[in-house]
């Protein structure tokens, strides 16, 4: 996978296209990354006893990597990037 922890990247495609944000974690088995701030969900948790009150938790779940591009540090252009990390449109490494 050609994605980093740490890459700036856009989505491109889903509910939440157009926003940007870092890649927290990488998922190479499910080929899914989880990105700070998109595709954020709602889960609603029931009380545990007396001492673990009822909440309502916000999840981030992974997005299939065709779903993010790459926002190049350098041009700030979405990219595709080759094996060495290289921009394809301003040919700088990332």
């Amino acid at each position: 996978m050609k994605l980093k922890v740490g890459d700036q990247v856009r989505v491109v495609l889903g509910k939440d296209s157009g926003k940007v944000g870092k890649i927290e974690k990488v998922l190479p088995a499910k080929f899914a990354v989880v990105v700070t701030g998109v595709n954020v969900y709602k889960k609603h948790v029931k009380k545990t006893g007396k001492d673990q009150p009822g909440q309502i938790l916000e999840l981030t779940k992974p997005l299939n990597v065709a779903k993010v591009q790459l926002l190049c540090p350098k041009c700030h252009k979405l990219t595709r990037v080759n094996k060495s990390r290289v921009c394809v449109k301003c040919k700088k490494t990332i």
